[in-house]
């Protein structure tokens, strides 16, 4: 009688096997981090955008789709990215995330108000410089929200799937 194959024991890609599971785990998280951040892109220029068109202006505007983006990005890595690590009060946890995140956030909007103040084709279209702003924040935001958001006591290591 043949038996199902065991795949949690079975030999995986010889790639995987070099890497070992702590880096695939990593990994993993990288990978699901920049898909929440595409979903945060999308949340950030939407609102900017509809701001820009009630009258909030470029700048303002760019705080408030900010706001909004990170409170996505934050409730997305919470229940998926980072689902397996320890799980304190959401709302600390959120404060813990904007505050982690000023630093990404200093990259993000710093990027973007340059562009906006001296690229014209930026000015003109600022969802650009949205995009420009969301790339140089997203990595000291990872590390920053695996670290010190997502993992008791700081530890920093991966959390498992």
């Amino acid at each position: 009688m043949a038996t199902a194959p065991d795949l949690e024991h079975a030999a995986g890609p010889v790639w995987a096997a070099r890497l070992g599971p702590e880096r695939i785990r990593l990994a993993v998280e990288i990978l699901r981090f920049g898909l929440v951040g595409v979903v945060g892109f999308v949340v950030d220029a939407a609102v900017l955008t509809l701001g820009i068109m009630l009258g909030s202006g470029p700048w303002l505007g760019r705080v408030l789709s900010y706001v909004a983006a990170a409170s996505t990005t934050f409730a997305l890595n919470r229940i998926w990215t980072f689902r397996r690590t320890t799980r304190v009060r959401p709302v600390l946890q959120w404060a813990l995330f904007l505050a982690v995140n000023l630093v990404g956030f200093a990259f993000n909007y710093g990027t973007y108000a340059l562009l906006i103040a001296f690229v014209p084709v930026v000015a003109a279209h600022p969802v650009l410089g949205v995009a420009a702003g969301s790339l140089a924040g997203m990595v000291g935001n990872f590390v920053l929200s695996r670290r010190f958001v997502f993992q008791q006591g700081g530890r920093g290591g991966p959390s498992h799937p």
